[in-house]
């Protein structure tokens, strides 16, 4: 990869000619022609290359853009092929039949070739004041709708970061560089395009946008574009609970969720995703809450990497467990409700609260709740009630979680989670002795009857 990058740099800063010019908004454009650049068709998605060349061919104006163009770039496999065009959505679909429009805020046309999916945009405009497609905006400058249609340099303008504003043309395989995106990619930098706040304001999501690309792609974010976070990171609280889902997914499961869950912390962004854990963690920086967390974060880093699967229902189980046990007390104090009764309660309530800021699928968060509900049947089921307990589908999961609960707590909870672990790492022999060992000494259940007295026999029927 290093080569890649390293080929890459010698032939940006060579004497090759480039067009350099400025747009009507003064953002600086650079066109790269295609001997004087490393991008080549065999990079790009088969699938891609013919949506792209079907664009051009009918007449359009057509280019491979963004994270495609940034990580062939720096010699990183892209995950999807995005594509921008002049063509309207309508016309797009009339293109290809098998096209699908999807959104509202942004109208998109997805291009559908078995499981893989190439996202079509039309080139963005500029706002304007009146017309037929108005970009709308509320109160705070959050863009609500934004269908106004415009030329490759508006498309720039209104992109986010500068390594995202690269286009590869497929009529003379050049590639367009705004604002110094090419130099930012050289330099290992994250910088906005436009006035940060404002563009923070339009979106918020771009500010985790900044985090994952930095870490993503081991680069800093620009210090203009840093200082402004903390005051504005309490607008993703207007964020749509939807997509703030699917933001989640990109930060946690990507192999980079231990940089961004402190990257987040320090920049004051996880509060609005998960304000009950913030709570806590603010309560108890150095608490189980805390090691819990950090642990599991490195150890889902560990599995993507180890192309394990990792699944948002154990995430989301270990992320609130401790804002459920809090919970589950202030329940049972306050109603008088056993344990368990009080413990079933919280798992609704601490769902509901958590779905307000981030909508979990029905699929992930009725697998949390049993997650959190085998918990107690841990210290239960030892002995050899335990060759049955591990039968459950779901036993794999809660006894990941009650290993990271160990190593958070300590004490009790440790030791209960060192039982389990000899007892599942164990061969079917060792597990036997494991189990006879923890019933041995411990009454029968049948031992345990109260026995009746002699005088509570019951009298013999009198002689016929």
């Amino acid at each position: 990869m290093f080569r890649r990058i390293s080929q890459f740099c010698k032939q940006l800063f060579d004497d090759s000619p480039k067009a350099e010019e400025d747009t009507q908004e003064g953002l600086s454009l650079e066109v790269v022609p295609r001997k004087a650049h490393s991008i080549s068709r065999r990079q790009i998605s088969e699938n891609a290359i013919k949506v792209l060349y079907r664009l051009h061919k009918s007449g359009f104006k057509a280019y491979l853009v963004g994270g495609g163009v940034r990580d062939i770039l720096l010699g990183m496999q892209p995950k999807d092929f995005d594509v921008v065009t002049n063509a309207t959505p309508e016309e797009i679909k009339r293109l290809f039949r098998n096209c699908r429009l999807v959104g509202r805020r942004f109208r998109l046309a997805h291009i559908v070739f078995g499981r893989d999916v190439i996202e079509v945009a039309t080139l963005r405009g500029h706002h304007v004041d009146s017309g037929e497609k108005i970009s709308k905006t509320n109160e705070s400058g959050r863009l609500l709708r934004d269908n106004v249609y415009g030329s490759i340099d508006e498309d720039a303008e209104r992109r986010d970061f500068t390594v995202n504003a690269l286009y590869y043309d497929i009529s003379d395989f050049s590639i367009h560089s705004y604002g110094g995106g090419l130099q930012d990619l050289e330099s290992r930098t994250i910088r906005l395009i436009g006035d940060p706040e404002t563009r923070y304001r339009e979106d918020p999501v771009r500010m985790l946008r900044a985090v994952r690309f930095a870490t993503k792609l081991d680069m800093s974010i620009e210090s203009a574009a840093a200082d402004p976070i903390k005051e504005l990171a309490p607008l993703l609280k207007d964020i749509p609970a939807a997509r703030m889902y699917e933001e989640v997914l990109k930060l946690f499961f990507a192999g980079k969720a231990a940089q961004n869950y402190n990257m987040m912390r320090d920049f004051g962004l996880f509060a609005p995703l998960f304000p009950l854990v913030d709570t806590q963690l603010n309560e108890a920086p150095h608490g189980p809450i805390a090691k819990l967390l950090q642990e599991m974060m490195e150890n889902t880093d560990s599995r993507i990497e180890q192309e394990k699967p990792v699944t948002p229902a154990f995430f989301y189980a270990a992320m609130l467990w401790y804002p459920l046990t809090q919970r589950s007390d202030d329940i049972a104090l306050e109603s008088g409700l056993s344990l368990y009764d009080a413990y079933t309660a919280a798992m609704g309530d601490i769902m509901e609260q958590q779905c307000r800021s981030i909508s979990i699928p029905r699929r992930f968060s009725t697998v949390t709740k049993d997650i959190w509900q085998l918990q107690l049947r841990f210290e239960r089921n030892k002995g050899t009630k335990a060759f049955k307990f591990i039968e459950h589908p779901k036993f794999r999961a809660a006894y990941d979680l009650l290993l990271l609960r160990g190593e958070a707590e300590g004490g009790t909870v440790a030791k209960n989670a060192a039982w389990w672990k000899s007892f599942v790492e164990g061969s079917e022999d060792q597990r036997n002795v494991i189990a006879k060992s923890t019933n041995k000494g411990g009454r029968n259940r049948n031992s345990q009857r109260r026995r009746r007295k002699p005088s509570e026999k019951a009298a013999p029927k009198p002689a016929e």
